[in-house]
């Protein structure tokens, strides 16, 4: 008599800076993974976009190298789940063809559509899709894109967002979950669809948006052509999935009020579970993995886009990978407070808390003695008083309680930047074994599988904490004393940064 047979999941992220594929086993074990870089263009400051073909090329690129890693076919795959980025909007006429590159979460174009939408109808839209227009969001994008290029929406037929653009590539469908519909700004939140309110405040006709259904559900099968393209089998079921930080909250373990994480990426996110809908704008509110709960999120726009830049200017001579644990080593080197020099990482103006796109980035307290060293330290502290402001903000916001933190994302592999955030924000820091977006991804592909009884199974076989830090009281004395700097000086050059802004 034979065992029962492995289920293998695969689950797919489309990131800002590569997309990644994983797949694991029914206890979380990794089996195998491959990435694929994908390109983000600035045709002008502010601006951020990528072309959806790209992310096609990435997918039939990655998946082949991850089958053959895992050492298996794409028959071996019992279920695939796809994430992206939220806000994400891909526009395809009557035949399908993509209209016009994605605008990305952290593109600031569409800052004016979205003041004059919060001055239109701010209460009726926080209430009706729980989050405060701004630029990330795709209804100010859309606005934007009605306003500057109505050739493109004229013709729009139908509206993906990123995970389901591509996901449909593989599947033919035309779906998207509640997650992605907040993450457009035009949700219902009564009814757990698209709000026909929203929708008229920029005249976006309703039957352009997708079905919603749930993340785990099954959207469809691998086609014929895309299993030819990819390397899965064809039939291969692909759940609806969500974006990428629903996905990784869930990945991480954090699946009861209360629990919540950090995640060190291009962007760099906090999040909270929560029991019931926590509106505190500009703080996020998403549905969870977990029916009837929810998570606060609240995000800086440069985390690891900010690490990589100072990487390539300090460290160019490096290879890229040597790069990186070399500024590690020497941030190790350092003490606390990198002996006075000071980094706002707003290279690419701000997000959370303070909103706003003109906000510019600067390296305070330079003397003759500071080092690359210093500069590696200060690069690291800068951005962990980032995630503090973030954090506090939505301390003071809500009114929510931070446990111990989860840190996600490839910085969390760094000892000394774990130790660095533990102390600046004051909690213990978790580090999982694993817990991106493409590992929540495959949990969610296991749930539609039936792989998993529920979201809470699924953590409780596949989440491991492999490393902590807890904060050290001198070094978080420290921290303290220079996130108040940080945050004086963030006010007093705000003018100045505007300014600055103003000549480009």
């Amino acid at each position: 008599m034979t065992g029962k047979a492995t289920a293998y999941l695969l689950g797919v992220d489309l990131g800002a800076g590569s997309l990644k594929a994983t797949i694991i086993d029914e206890s979380g074990g990794l089996i195998g993974e491959a990435s694929h870089p994908i390109e983000t263009r600035t045709p002008k400051p502010g601006w951020s976009e990528q072309d959806p073909e790209g992310w096609w090329q990435a997918l039939c690129r990655a998946l082949p190298r991850a089958l053959a890693a895992a050492k298996l076919s794409g028959g071996d795959i019992a279920a695939v789940g796809i994430s992206a980025g939220a806000h994400i909007a891909v526009l395809t006429d009557e035949d399908g063809r993509v209209l016009r590159p994605a605008i990305l979460w952290n593109d600031q174009r569409s800052a004016a559509e979205a003041e004059a939408l919060h001055a239109e109808a701010g209460t009726e839209i926080i209430e009706s899709s729980l989050n405060r227009a701004n630029p990330t969001w795709t209804l100010a994008q859309l606005a934007w894109l009605k306003r500057h290029e109505p050739e493109v929406t004229d013709k729009t037929a139908r509206l993906y967002i990123a995970k389901d653009y591509l996901r449909s590539r593989l599947t033919g469908d035309w779906t998207t979950d509640f997650s992605d519909v907040v993450g457009a700004l035009m949700a219902d939140a009564r009814t757990r669809d698209w709000s026909p309110a929203l929708c008229a405040l920029i005249a976006w006709p309703r039957q352009t948006l997708p079905p919603v259904a749930r993340p785990q559900d099954i959207a469809g099968k691998v086609s014929e052509a895309a299993a030819r393209a990819t390397g899965l089998a064809a039939g291969t079921p692909v759940v609806v999935g969500s974006n990428d930080t629903t996905v990784e909250l869930f990945g991480c373990g954090a699946v009861r009020p209360g629990e919540g994480a950090i995640k060190l990426a291009t962007a760099g996110v906090v999040f909270l579970a929560v029991e019931r809908p926590e509106v505190h704008p500009p703080v996020s509110c998403y549905p969870h993995i977990v029916e009837g709960m929810w998570y606060m999120a609240s995000g800086i726009n440069a985390c690891a886009t900010a690490h990589r830049w100072v990487r390539d200017r300090f460290f160019a001579e490096l290879d890229p990978e040597t790069a990186f644990a070399e500024m590690d080593r020497l941030a190790a080197s350092v003490p606390p407070g990198a002996e006075g020099l000071l980094f706002h990482p707003y290279l690419q103006g701000e997000r959370a808390p303070h909103w706003d796109p003109k906000l510019r980035g600067d390296f305070l307290g330079l003397t003759l003695a500071h080092e690359r060293a210093h500069f590696a330290r200060a690069c690291y502290e800068g951005i962990a008083l980032a995630l503090t402001d973030v954090l506090q903000e939505a301390k003071r916001l809500s009114g929510a309680e931070f446990g111990a933190l989860r840190l996600l994302g490839g910085g969390a592999r760094s000892a000394t930047w774990r130790q660095i955030i533990a102390d600046a924000t004051g909690l213990p820091i978790k580090q999982p074994g694993n817990g991106d977006a493409s590992f929540g991804a495959a949990l969610v592909a296991g749930l539609g599988a039936g792989v998993f009884a529920s979201p809470q199974d699924a953590a409780a076989r596949c989440a491991r904490v492999v490393a902590e830090a807890q904060p050290d009281p001198k070094a978080q004395a420290t921290y303290g004393r220079l996130f108040a700097l940080y945050d004086e000086a963030r006010r007093r050059l705000t003018e100045i940064s505007h300014a600055l802004s103003d000549e480009v």
